[in-house]
């Protein structure tokens, strides 16, 4: 146990397996540098048969960790593992953010909100889509989905090469939700506002398939979560069709924020400097 307050520097972590290219370190570490503030975040990987005993770990306080995110693989197993899980994590059935609060595990998912407050930086006012269309069914669309029906999208349309995944996450999210196969892309597109990729297509300079974006409205953003490259093929291909589009960088930055809050007492800010550390970071690997 720590004497005073004073000599106490909280310890926060990102595990995953691997997890050395994990971004995460430059993030917390520039806001802690940026604030002035004791404490450190860093990569620590654990196995997938590991995550039990880590988390015990972190519970019982022999970690010396005071919370931190879990990534792939670890984000279901982080939700079954925690005490308390939020009622976001409850229908993720997946949390990337954990901390300790009096001896309790806590726990929720960051992600829709990264997602989010993205969109209302880059590109304010796109939450005035009425219909949205979400490509891709994986465990990334899930926070996507929530965050755009509890942000008040009226329908959105989910679009996976299976029909059966994205039948289940319809189920899941409820009637604003529905599901479709690839071959009604063009149909769904037709007056929407907003389109997002969730799928790893044209993700480290792999192809992605050509989209025609132009049955969107006008006014519409297409937005991707894929962040390396920072302009994805999907982008690229709106951006020369005339289409505002949000790169998906900044949903990475955003998830961060309410960790470090909890982590180390401070709501830090998202900003250009730390953006562009991260983009020169990119380029370098």
């Amino acid at each position: 146990m720590h004497d005073s307050r004073e000599t106490f520097e909280p310890k926060a972590f990102v595990t995953g397996f691997p997890i050395k290219h994990s971004r995460s370190p430059l993030i917390h570490g520039y806001w802690l540098k940026t604030l002035g503030l004791p404490g450190s975040y860093c990569a620590h990987e654990v196995a997938p048969d590991d995550f039990a005993a880590f988390v015990d770990s972190l519970k019982n306080g022999e970690s010396g960790f005071v919370g931190g995110n879990a990534t792939i693989p670890h984000k279901e197993m982080a939700f079954r593992l925690a005490d308390d899980p939020d009622e976001l994590s409850e229908e993720l059935g997946a949390s990337n953010t954990l901390w300790m609060d009096n001896g309790r595990l806590k726990a929720t998912n960051t992600d829709g909100r990264g997602f989010t407050a993205n969109l209302d930086e880059r590109h304010s006012g796109w939450d005035g889509a009425e219909k949205a269309v979400v490509l891709g069914a994986g465990g990334a669309s899930r926070a996507i989905i929530q965050a755009l029906r509890d942000r008040g999208v009226k329908e959105i349309h989910l679009v996976n090469r299976t029909v059966e995944r994205a039948k289940e996450l319809a189920d899941r999210f409820g009637p604003k939700i529905h599901a479709h196969s690839m071959a009604a892309l063009p149909e769904v597109m037709s007056g929407a506002g907003l389109f997002v990729n969730t799928t790893s297509l044209g993700m480290d300079g792999e192809g992605a398939p050509w989209i025609d974006f132009s049955p969107l409205l006008s006014d519409a953003v297409v937005t991707d979560i894929v962040y390396v490259p920072l302009m994805t093929p999907f982008l690229v291909q709106a951006q020369q069709q005339g289409f505002a589009v949000v790169d998906g960088l900044g949903m990475l930055l955003h998830q961060a924020v309410p960790g470090f809050e909890k982590w180390f007492g401070h709501r830090p800010a998202v900003d250009e400097k730390l953006r562009a550390i991260l983009i020169e970071d990119m380029d370098r690997h």
